[in-house]
């Protein structure tokens, strides 16, 4: 298994391709990426970690957007029906999938499953065998029907594990 999110990489190019998957997948399922949805989903690719939905409000109001926090919640319900962004349920806030593919689409039968860094916010997205089958099956055979499963882990990433502040606030 492994995460997307704390090892190093191009980030410019990872946000530009993230964008052109988003745009493509919005292009091939008639949904309209507005400039606002679109800028919404720049500032969640931006920094690999999880904003609320006044924190992104914030970023708005500081590129001159008159944004108010319906604006940001409509981007917001858009972006996840999309399968663009995934809700951390933990922060109560947002992050975007690491796993669209060139299509824009997010891993077919994939159970998000994000390591959250308690220091700092930052989220990766981890892949592996992780599928909803199992629990599923599971719940099946009790007549329930599972609709959505998020996996979080909760922790320090590799940056905070070096920072003596973050460490002496987990002891």
């Amino acid at each position: 298994m492994s995460a997307i999110g704390f090892e190093r990489h191009d980030h410019a190019g990872c946000i530009d391709d993230a964008m052109r998957q988003a745009e493509s997948r919005c292009k091939a399922d008639k949904l309209q990426f507005t400039p606002m949805r679109r800028r919404v989903f720049e500032i969640l690719l931006e920094a690999h970690r999880a904003f609320g939905a006044y924190d992104i409000l914030e970023v708005l109001v500081q590129d001159g957007h008159a944004a108010q926090p319906p604006t940001v919640y409509r981007a917001l319900d858009f972006l996840l029906k999309a399968g663009l962004i995934h809700r951390i349920e933990r922060l109560n806030a947002y992050a975007a999938c690491a796993l669209l593919d060139e299509h824009g689409h997010g891993a077919h039968d994939h159970v998000p499953a994000f390591l959250i860094c308690r220091h700092c916010r930052s989220v990766a997205e981890a892949e592996g065998d992780l599928t909803i089958s199992g629990l599923a099956e599971a719940a099946a055979a009790t007549g329930f029907l599972v609709e959505r499963q998020v996996v979080e882990a909760e922790g320090l990433c590799p940056a905070c594990r070096k920072d003596p502040a973050a460490a002496e606030v987990a002891a």
